[in-house]
């Protein structure tokens, strides 16, 4: 299985990071990743079609939001909170403040 490609902090952008979280599937899954150490793909995908769910995983993978990783055939997704916040301090508090 190939490895999943993440974006180092000085390549992420305001806007791609704004843009992932724009739409309302994805917020929710950053939501419920903030909440968690890691979840599966199968625990977030609240019930939607799996091509929406990798499409939408890939948008956050890009912005550098989300860490997939692999275990076996199971895919790991956790928040990159630590590199957002080293990145933009303050924004991810802010937007999950917003309920």
């Amino acid at each position: 299985m190939r490895a999943f490609k993440h974006p180092p902090l000085q390549d992420l952008t305001l806007e791609r990071v704004l843009y992932a979280l724009s739409d309302p599937v994805r917020l929710e899954i950053v939501r419920c990743l903030a909440g968690v150490p890691e979840a599966t793909c199968g625990e977030l995908d609240g019930g939607r079609p799996k091509s929406s769910m990798s499409h939408h995983f890939r948008v956050l993978r890009d912005a550098g939001l989300v860490q997939t990783r692999s275990v076996g055939t199971t895919h790991m997704n956790s928040l990159r909170s630590d590199v957002l916040e080293s990145r933009f301090p303050g924004l991810l508090a802010s937007i999950l403040a917003q309920h």
